[in-house]
């Protein structure tokens, strides 16, 4: 069991149901207000400064500041629709995939490295970075899945994920160490929850590489076993009655010494 599923299975009553539906509105409220009263919109901002002397619920109001351009025309008023429209059915794809509990906690994550980030590293915290890690998220869970930019360009979710992947590198690049820190900081909850996968999955890839080249019978000298268990050593050779499976650590056993896959249980 993954620490994930084991306070999942502890404290999945924290789970926020909809909860980007929740912040979306929050966003085109902050939006709506912005034209009332714009300097109070100002409060809501991170400011290291400001949380130092007391303003401490801005350590999470600047989720709910969209981060567009808050004008009155017709197209920023559409844009923001969109932009809206988009985090209600991203979250909502990501909740279906994971549940509320998970969801919550890559959201209260990626808050929590942004933030910590930004106010010891220098930077911005904003919800842009935070909605983008749950792009990438969402292109990781449903790659195929196909969106139209714009409303115009049809286009598959994980050729936007790479492009918008390949100027965050760009901007990693060139930014300042401490930018750099901030950056890396804010996608913690994505390193999180799908860093251990892809590490497991190159392990993976290495080991079939290995015993393909291994099993390429012009790479086998003369004498040589196919086949040998990682805990007995044993090969082929010892026993024609021997027979051997590959676990899911990617590793070699003769049936005697197979370990069993751990039960878990999955959404």
């Amino acid at each position: 069991m993954s620490w994930i599923s084991w306070l999942e299975a502890r404290l999945g009553f924290l789970g926020i149901p909809r909860l980007m539906q929740m912040i979306a509105l929050l966003n085109g409220l902050v939006y709506l207000l912005h034209f009332f009263q714009p300097a109070y919109v100002g409060t809501l901002l991170f400011s290291p400064e400001r949380i130092l002397h007391g303003e401490v619920w801005r350590l999470v109001s600047y989720i709910f500041v969209p981060s567009i351009a808050m004008g009155a025309s017709a197209v920023q008023v559409l844009f923001l629709i969109m932009y809206l429209w988009f985090m209600i059915w991203m979250g909502d794809a990501l909740e279906h995939a994971w549940g509320a509990f998970r969801l919550t906690l890559f959201y209260v994550l990626g808050m929590i490295g942004m933030t910590v980030g930004a106010f010891f590293f220098g930077g911005t915290a904003s919800s842009f970075l935070l909605n983008l890690s749950m792009f990438f998220a969402f292109a990781t869970l449903y790659p195929d899945m196909q969106i139209y930019v714009m409303y115009i360009l049809p286009m598959k979710v994980k050729w936007v994920a790479m492009f918008s992947a390949a100027l965050l590198l760009l901007q990693l690049l060139v930014a300042p160490i401490s930018g750099k820190i901030a950056i890396v900081a804010a996608f913690i909850n994505y390193l999180i929850f799908f860093g251990p996968a892809a590490i497991d999955q190159m392990r993976h890839r290495a080991g079939t590489e290995r015993r393909r080249r291994k099993f390429d019978v012009k790479s086998v000298a003369p004498g040589e076993s196919l086949h040998q268990c990682t805990v007995c050593k044993r090969t082929e050779k010892d026993s024609q009655d021997l027979e051997f499976r590959v676990a899911g650590d990617g590793e070699e056993y003769c049936l005697e010494h197979l370990p069993k896959a751990p039960a878990e249980n999955t959404r």
